[in-house]
């Protein structure tokens, strides 16, 4: 009995009729062009297959990129802040420095006398004990500081040398309680002593006459009595004057002059001719002080 349906072809011969019509295919279309717009429809409809496939890697293409630029801003900034400090910190020492060139010009520029050799020294350190005001500064015995030198700053009377080494020294400051100075009225010569009363509080003159001649804005120079401070440096402005009747003398206060609060820059006098020298009488002293006072306190200059 023949079966109804004859059997298919051969996997063989589907492969060999498969092959032939490529062939075909290629051949019609190098020559005809007849699949150029097939292919075409066909690359436009997988277009967006592509970019979807493409899709993840360009995120992270991004994503990296935006990483990095946004690290490369951080180190830039990092390192333009770094700059700015730097430059910051150059222009504050500019600063500084000038200051510290105008303190010495003035320092250096000071009216002194001929006879007066002046060296220029800096503070180190200040007394941490409450109840001693002292600094110390940076110049010694190798440098011919010596015990009882007068210092002074570009706008007074400092203090003196109390303690010295090879390289440094230890100067009690003119407000100390246990210093005393002998100073001058400006305005009409009266010669009185001074004391200290701690650096928080204004200098004092005790114990004098009801009937003195002191006044508040009255200027008070060294006088040159005790040949240790040269004659006509400014010391302090008489700030009060106080009268006790029942006691029947004056108590009064004076502000130094020579910014003790804030010392950085000083001069060390060494003046050979007040040793074994006779004090310059009070009018010399107002002359002298006179000429070193002008430029410093004109406005409280009294006339002579």
């Amino acid at each position: 009995m023949k079966p109804i349906f004859s059997r298919a072809p051969t996997l063989q011969l589907r492969l060999f009729l498969t092959v032939i019509m490529a062939i075909a295919v290629i051949i019609a279309d190098s020559w005809l062009s007849i699949f150029v717009k097939v292919r075409t429809y066909m690359d436009t409809a997988v277009t967006p297959f592509y970019f979807l496939a493409n899709s993840p890697r360009q995120i992270l293409d991004n994503v990296s990129q935006i990483l990095k630029s946004r690290e490369q801003l951080m180190l830039e900034n990092r390192v333009l802040r770094q700059e700015l400090l730097l430059k910051s910190s150059e222009l504050l020492r500019l600063s500084q420095y000038k200051q510290e060139n105008a303190r010495m010009r003035e320092l250096l520029g000071s009216p002194l006398r001929q006879d007066e050799k002046k060296m220029v020294t800096q503070v180190i350190s200040t007394s941490t004990d409450p109840y001693s005001d002292q600094v110390v500064i940076d110049k010694g015995t190798d440098n011919g500081v010596y015990v009882g030198q007068p210092v002074i700053s570009d706008k007074g009377v400092v203090g003196q040398v109390i303690a010295t080494n090879k390289l440094t020294s230890r100067v009690l400051l003119l407000c100390d309680a246990s210093h005393a100075l002998p100073i001058q009225v400006l305005r009409n010569d009266i010669r009185v002593i001074m004391v200290g009363n701690g650096c928080r509080k204004d200098l004092q003159l005790k114990h004098l006459p009801n009937n003195i001649d002191i006044r508040v804005g009255d200027v008070l120079v060294t006088s040159g009595l005790g040949g240790r401070f040269p004659e006509g440096y400014p010391v302090a402005v008489v700030s009060s004057v106080k009268v006790d009747t029942q006691r029947a003398y004056t108590v009064i206060q004076a502000r130094q002059t020579a910014g003790l609060s804030h010392l950085r820059y000083m001069l060390l006098l060494r003046n050979a001719d007040t040793r074994g020298k006779v004090p310059l009488p009070p009018h010399e002293v107002h002359r002298v002080a006179n000429e070193r006072l002008m430029q410093r306190m004109p406005k409280e200059l009294p006339p002579l």
